[in-house]
This record gives structure tokens, C-alpha cells and sequence, in this order.
């Protein structure tokens, strides 16, 4: 198959995938699993070194998450990759998640002196505290949450959060300006930049 498949190749086997015909998800895997792979990889670099997650684990609990979604109606290529970038994040927040409670006490396990000062806790709470912001930000504007979420996350360019939101690319430009800008007041650092 092609390393560079069109989107209306992508977009023809999500609209089989959606009324449940089994040979889909075979054939769209190796048309996606770049993209996807990039996508988690993006999401990962921003997490620690030695992350108990691999890359791949994201890729192929994030696809097998979204093929399982039987009434889904996926628009485009652009609408697929926009949820799976929203699955990938829930996936590395239960992560950080869980990580935060064993560290509070739940689940609490022996490491070795080297392991107990890495700066993981950190990033950790980091994405919490973007999490909240997140939705928060939702409550106030919920197309720019999702502008956040598309392009921050996602990585999808301004045209494809556009197509995503059925807006303009203007309106996107705008909102993630204004969108960043909150976020930076509310988080703090350097992410929104």
C-alpha cells in the first residue's frame, strides 16, 4: 500500500469501516499507522524519558479504541485524526493519572534511589494542571478548546482544524491566538508559546 495514501482512500475505508464491514480496519491500519505513529510520538516526546508507555502501545490502544467505535461516522481523515489525537491525550491523562495516585499512596511500589528523583512527577502533574485548564477552557469556549485540542495535541495544521470544526481558517487563527494566550495565563511556562 501507499506510505502517502490520499484522503479520500482514508476517507472511503473509515465510511466502510462505519457500517461495520470487517476488511476495513485491515486495509486502513497500514494507510494511517504513520500518521498515527507521528501523532503519539508528538505526544510522547513531551513525556519523560523511560515513560512506562511505548509509542507503539499509544498507537494500537488509540486505534483499537477507535475501529471499536461501531456507530461512528467518520467525515474524513481529518475528523479520524482528530479523535484519535483526543484519544491519545485521555490515554497519557489515565496515565498521569494513575501515576499521581500510586504516587499519593495508591499502589505504591519500591524503585531503586537512581529512579526516585527523575523529574517524571513534574511532567506528570503538568499535564494535570493542563488538563484542568482544558476543561475549564471548554466551559468558557468550547471551539477553542477543541482548536487547542486539534492543533496542540493533534497536530493538525489550521486548514485541517478548519475542516475538523467547519469553520474558517481565519476563525481557527484567531481563536488559537486568544485560545493560547488564556492558556498561558492559566498554565503558566513556555507550552503555549
Amino acid at each position: 500500500m501507499s506510505t502517502n495514501p490520499t484522503p479520500s482512500l482514508v476517507t472511503h475505508l473509515l465510511a466502510k469501516l462505519g457500517r461495520g464491514e470487517p476488511d476495513a480496519a485491515t486495509q486502513l491500519m497500514p494507510l494511517i499507522y504513520a500518521e498515527l505513529h507521528r501523532l503519539a510520538a508528538y505526544y510522547m516526546r513531551n513525556e519523560r524519558a523511560g515513560h512506562t508507555l511505548q509509542t507503539t502501545a499509544v498507537v494500537h490502544e488509540a486505534y483499537l479504541h477507535l475501529i471499536g467505535q461501531q456507530a461512528a461516522n467518520w467525515q474524513s481523515r481529518a475528523h479520524f485524526m482528530a479523535v484519535a489525537a483526543q484519544v491519545m491525550r485521555h490515554l497519557l491523562i489515565d496515565h498521569a493519572r494513575k501515576r499521581r495516585a500510586a504516587k499519593h499512596g495508591g499502589l505504591q511500589q519500591k524503585v531503586p534511589l537512581e529512579q526516585a528523583f527523575v523529574t517524571s512527577d513534574q511532567q506528570a502533574e503538568e499535564l494535570i494542571a493542563l488538563e484542568i485548564a482544558l476543561t475549564r477552557l471548554a466551559e468558557r469556549d468550547e471551539r477553542q478548546s477543541r482548536i487547542v485540542e486539534l492543533r496542540y495535541f493533534g497536530g493538525l495544521s489550521v486548514q485541517e482544524t478548519a475542516e475538523v470544526l467547519t469553520v474558517s481558517s481565519k476563525t481557527v487563527e484567531r481563536d488559537w491566538t486568544v485560545a493560547r494566550a488564556w492558556l498561558q495565563r492559566e498554565v503558566g511556562g513556555g507550552k503555549f508559546s
